[in-house]
């Protein structure tokens, strides 16, 4: 299945965090979890795509990433029907 992550930058965002969360993501597409990522134009957050066997696995994907863990920004995980 697919899921849709929403990161939005709280006002305290870190750059340094980002860097984190990038190679975190980098790990993530190199075992095949991240099919797709991308940043907003207006630098207001991005989104990523990952591949899990169900909504509380990648919950638990995200838990781990940099960006919740240092709460610098807010994720939200959808289930995605992608065509």
């Amino acid at each position: 299945m697919k899921y849709l992550v929403v990161a939005i930058r709280r006002p305290h965002f870190r750059p340094e965090v980002g860097a984190a969360h990038q190679a975190f993501l980098a790990d993530l597409r190199s075992e095949g979890v991240v099919l797709q990522s991308g940043g907003f134009t207006d630098k207001t957050g991005g989104a990523y795509v990952l591949q899990a066997e169900d909504l509380e696995t990648a919950r638990r994907i995200v838990a781990r990433d940099p960006l919740v863990v240092e709460g610098v920004s807010d994720l939200t995980v959808y289930e995605w029907d992608a065509k």
